[in-house]
């Protein structure tokens, strides 16, 4: 039989294990915009998690997973760190962040949820890696925007006669 301190923790730990997904894909997704449509799941798969209600952190460790249908969103990372109150993933070592099609590869990642915005910084010495799909609508538009910024190229120029040469003052 288990001492009752060691059945208390354990009952804490399974319950803790079983309420941090839910408690970090309640948090995501319910933004402070209004939202439309059915709630937003953010789901992570790690080794080892653990929740600090006083803080409002979720921390995963080990084979880090994230999976954010809602946004695209696909993540791998040695570690994360949720911070409910501020919004905000931190993604670090070795991280990996594939989003409809592009990708985004750097030591450390942070994303902010509701700005929807990544911030990638590299290991040191080092440098941040992305790779974007432009659409081949996308690429012929931007062509004739720049085509049509430029001016007229001619491709024979009006050829000036030399100037006459200046006399040295006396």
């Amino acid at each position: 039989m288990m001492p009752s301190a060691k059945l208390l923790n354990s009952r804490i730990f399974k319950g803790l294990s079983l309420l941090l997904p839910l408690t970090l894909a309640g948090a995501i997704a319910s933004p402070t915009y209004p939202q439309a449509g059915p709630p937003r799941t953010l789901s992570v798969r790690s080794d080892i998690q653990e929740a600090d209600s006083k803080t409002g952190i979720v921390t995963a460790r080990g084979n880090v997973q994230i999976n954010y249908p809602a946004r695209q969103i696909q993540a791998t990372a040695a570690q994360a760190q949720y911070f409910s109150r501020e919004r905000r993933i931190i993604l670090s070592g070795d991280v990996y962040v594939l989003q409809q099609g592009n990708s985004l590869r750097g030591e450390t990642i942070t994303y902010l949820i509701d700005e929807g915005r990544f911030i990638a910084l590299p290991d040191n010495p080092g440098q941040v890696e992305s790779v974007y799909l432009v659409a081949p609508e996308q690429d012929a538009a931007a062509q004739n925007a720049v085509g049509s910024q430029r001016p007229p190229v001619n491709p024979q120029p009006a050829i000036k006669p030399p100037a006459s040469p200046r006399t040295a003052p006396r």
